[in-house]
């Protein structure tokens, strides 16, 4: 387990305010409407001049959720995050859940007058063993591959990873979420072992 420099406590927090999870659910959605506002396809041209000239199509929306899918996968990977009792992982996961908090709070102060509360603790169920190789392994494979990922790539899975550190708390849709993301890496995690290390389905 690796230990970080105490100093680095004051800067992580277990809680998520009301402002920090406005902030998170701010980033959903915005990030949705984004993808939802850019699948918009355009009218074409009508074909042809004068009075006879074909008119033009529709304009039409396709929804590819293939483009999604980086800023899901940085989602999935903020629980992740947050499933890790500590180490490297954990303690990130502190830090920017106080950052977001922190930011969340200074906006809602702002904008409202008011100061933002607890609101929950940022909770996922227990990564268990073969959770934790998955983890490592995905950990280390992004590391590798973290130039070879186009830059765009890259924002949306950190905004989808901040977004779900802020969205994953121990209640409501939040923690149902978060139990189907950790206890899928825990039950893929022990298939892999299963297969790859003894050749049997535990």
């Amino acid at each position: 387990m690796i230990t970080l420099a105490a100093g680095a406590e004051q800067y992580t927090t277990s809680t998520v305010t009301t402002a920090g999870f406005a902030l998170g659910l701010a980033l959903l959605g915005a990030e949705h409407w984004r993808w939802y506002k850019g699948a918009a396809t355009p009218a074409p041209a009508p074909s042809g001049k004068g009075k006879g000239a074909a008119p033009a199509a529709a304009g039409g929306r396709s929804l590819d959720p293939k483009a999604m899918i980086p800023y899901w996968f940085g989602l999935a990977c903020g629980i992740l995050m947050v499933a890790c009792p500590a180490g490297l992982l954990g303690t990130t996961a502190g830090i920017l859940r106080w950052g977001g908090n922190g930011l969340g709070g200074t906006v809602m102060s702002t904008l409202t007058g008011r100061d933002a509360t607890v609101m929950a603790t940022a909770a996922a169920p227990g990564l268990d063993g073969y959770g934790a190789v998955v983890v490592t392994a995905l950990a280390i494979s992004l590391w590798f591959l973290r130039k070879s990922i186009a830059k765009a790539t890259k924002g949306k899975w950190k905004k989808g990873l901040f977004t779900g550190v802020l969205l994953c708390i121990s209640t409501g849709t939040a923690a149902f979420v978060a139990q189907t993301v950790v206890g899928g890496a825990n039950d893929l995690g022990q298939f892999l072992l299963g297969q790859l290390a003894t050749g049997t389905i535990l």
